[in-house]
């Protein structure tokens, strides 16, 4: 797979019950959800480290990590 010029962007992905909710940042989860809903504040998360491989689960979540796969484009490139 071709990565050059590319840009990877991380993608949150939350699971409560059946529904799953996508955001840009952590940071973004609590502008939507507060801490009882989700069962762990901001900065506990921050502190678990959150990554690809070690997503977090409680009785009330799944949050997972991942990177958002996009096509290249070439917008806003100058061709000469």
């Amino acid at each position: 797979m071709e990565k050059e010029n590319k840009q990877e962007r991380t993608v949150i992905h939350l699971q409560i019950a059946d529904n799953h909710h996508y955001f840009g940042s952590i940071a973004n989860i609590y502008e939507y959800f507060d801490n009882e809903t989700i069962g762990i504040s901001y900065g506990s998360l921050r502190n678990y480290g959150l990554s690809l491989d070690k997503p977090y689960q409680n009785n009330k979540c799944i949050i997972r990590k991942g990177i958002l796969l996009a096509k290249h484009s070439n917008r806003g490139n100058k061709v000469n």
